[in-house]
This record gives C-alpha cells, sequence and structure tokens, in this order.
C-alpha cells in the first residue's frame, strides 16, 4: 500500500484505503483464501436464501420479475448457488424465469462468471429492485471510526499508522457523539472502546432505499445496545488465522454491527408503509426455512447406506449453519419494504 510515512488518521479512513483502495485487500484477493462464510460453509446455506426467495416471491404476488441482489457477493459464490438450486431438477421453472441476479462488489467481475449474473460495483438505485436484497458479511467490512475513552471518560477518536500503531485524537463531537449517546451508552471509564457504526447506518439505509418492494436481509457479526462489547470489536484475518489489525492491505479488517441501530436507519429510510423489521439469529431463520441439522434415521445405513452417509454430510452441513456456539449465532436483520409481514413462516 502507498501511504505516507508515519502518518496516522482515523481507523475508518485507513480501513477504507486498505481494503478498497487500488491494491486493496478485497480488490487483490479472494475472500474464500482467507475466511469461511456461510457460503463457503456449505451450499446448504444458498438453499435457504432460495427458500426464503421463494417466500418473498409468494409475498409479493409472484411479480413478472425477481431480483436478487447479493451486496458483498465476493466472487459470486452464493448467487451461482442459488441459480443452480433454482433452475435444477427440483427448483421452481416458473421463479427461474423471472429471477434476476445482481451481484454488488468493488471487486473486478470474476473471469467464467454465469453471464445471468448482473456484476455492478455500487448498490441499485433507489426503488429500483423488487425481491430479495441481501447482504451477507458485508456491513462488518464497511469501516468504521474506532473511538476510546481517554483518562477522563472522554471518547477521542483513535488514530492509526501504517504499522497499526495508535494514538488517541481529537475528542469526538457532533453527529458521532450522538451516535454514541444513542448507540453504545459507556459509564465513562477510561480505556473503554466502541466503533462508531453510522457508516454502517448510511449504508444498511442505502440497502433499503433501492428496494421498491419485497425484503432487505442483513447477516453478520452482531452485538445490541444492552450489550456492547466494552473494548469494541476490531479484528484481522489472513489465511484463516486472526492477525493484528494493520491497515497495509494485507489483512481483512473488520468489526461486528450494532444491527439495532442499523435496524432503525433502515426504518427512517423508508417512506412507504412496511413491516417491522426483526432481529434474529441466524439458527432461529435458518430452523425456520428448514434446515434442522437432524441426523437420519439409523436403520437407513442398513437399508441404503449410501443415501445414509449423504444423509449424514447434509446434517453435519446444517448443523454448523445452525450451531449456536458458531455460525448460528450471527445476527440476521429482516427488513421488509412495501409489504407488511417477513415470510418466514410460523
Amino acid at each position: 500500500m502507498n501511504d505516507e510515512p508515519g502518518r496516522r488518521r482515523p481507523w475508518r479512513e485507513a480501513a477504507e484505503q486498505a481494503l478498497y483502495g487500488p491494491d486493496g485487500f478485497f480488490v487483490r484477493e479472494r475472500p474464500a483464501d482467507h475466511f469461511r462464510t456461510s457460503v463457503h460453509a456449505s451450499p446448504l446455506f444458498a438453499s435457504a436464501v432460495a427458500a426464503l426467495l421463494s417466500r418473498v416471491d409468494e409475498a409479493l404476488g409472484r411479480p413478472g420479475e425477481l431480483t436478487l441482489v447479493d451486496v458483498g457477493a465476493g466472487r459470486g459464490e452464493l448467487l451461482v448457488h442459488v441459480l443452480r438450486t433454482v433452475a435444477g431438477p427440483d427448483g421452481d421453472p416458473g421463479l427461474a424465469a423471472r429471477l434476476r441476479l445482481c451481484a454488488v462488489e468493488r471487486a473486478p467481475r470474476p473471469d467464467g462468471l454465469d453471464d445471468r449474473i448482473r456484476w455492478t460495483a455500487g448498490l441499485p438505485q433507489p426503488a429500483t429492485v423488487t425481491g430479495l436484497v441481501l447482504a451477507n458479511e458485508w456491513l462488518d467490512n464497511v469501516p468504521a471510526d474506532v473511538v476510546e475513552t481517554d483518562s477522563s471518560g472522554t471518547f477521542r477518536l483513535v488514530l492509526v499508522g501504517p504499522d497499526g500503531t495508535e494514538r488517541l485524537g481529537p475528542q469526538v463531537t457532533g453527529a458521532d457523539a450522538q451516535w454514541l449517546e444513542e448507540w453504545w451508552p459507556t459509564a465513562g471509564e477510561p480505556g473503554l472502546r466502541a466503533e462508531i457504526g453510522r457508516p454502517r447506518d448510511q449504508a444498511w439505509a442505502q440497502a433499503v432505499r433501492s428496494l421498491r418492494r419485497g425484503l432487505a436481509v442483513a447477516v453478520d457479526y452482531a452485538h445490541h445496545r444492552t450489550a456492547r462489547p466494552p473494548f469494541g470489536t476490531l479484528a484481522a484475518y489472513r489465511d484463516g488465522r486472526e492477525v493484528r489489525p494493520v491497515p497495509d492491505g494485507s489483512c481483512d479488517l473488520t468489526a461486528h454491527v450494532a444491527l439495532d441501530a442499523c435496524a432503525a436507519a433502515g426504518a427512517r429510510a423508508t417512506a412507504q408503509p412496511s413491516g417491522e423489521p426483526l432481529l434474529r439469529s441466524q439458527r432461529d431463520v435458518l430452523r425456520a426455512l428448514g434446515l434442522t441439522g437432524r441426523r437420519p434415521p439409523l436403520a437407513l445405513a442398513t437399508s441404503d447406506p449410501a443415501g445414509y452417509l449423504r444423509a449424514l454430510g447434509t446434517a453435519g452441513e446444517a448443523a454448523e449453519l445452525i450451531d449456536p456456539a458458531g455460525l448460528g449465532a450471527f445476527g440476521w436483520l429482516l427488513q421488509p419494504v412495501g409489504t407488511d409481514a417477513v415470510p418466514l413462516g410460523s
């Protein structure tokens, strides 16, 4: 990364360059080589998204065209799997014929990607999408400023150098201070840290505004106002391992998301009558969409050994996706636009 030697700047600015600049991590690297999301864990995740998409389609009255937008699409893996599911032998031919797929990603379009998937660097224009907008592990990579309380308990901006060294900068004021007061209150003790979630709120509001009718879904590492981590959540990953956060383009930089604040911002962004947003765990949502992780009956091992092994493998993959101590603990924000309810069923 090209940078002025020794220069310290706010984490939001440094991370933006390190992740999305000309030599940024997400522009240069393949995310699946460095960390494992639900998409990479099992194609069952895409099957669940396809099931949710079908329910959205039904809730909207099966419109002439239904769009699935994958925000932060990586290399398009989720959309490829969803397309295979919907267009496959057990899929819905009617939905497949009406389905439009759009990947939103700043990295270049991968070679060989299915021509039916549109690739764009930015979110769709406001009120242009009828269908499902899905942001899986996107908001945690929307850079946010990191702040820390000084000896008097006052929040100050954390400034970081190209080598990851930090020092405290100016006091947090204005809209950022208001956001902290509303969404990340502290006891005023020295040494506490937080991430200012306003950029995530704004990004999510833009995603919600892209819908004319449908459902916006954010899936991410999350925390709630009643239980914010006292020392923040800034972290970095490379080659499957957690490493020291350094904004030099060599690693993923991430921080958990205040999804409750995003939900409020999304609700404000919706001008038309809409249902209430829901905050649920991935475990609850995927179970509602049919993933149970239940092992096949042992008798199947005798009557159909190969089928038993396949079913056992599927059950293991589902169990990983809904594990409350792992991927199942992810937060889901489901925000309907122009429709009354979130189509999860009973």
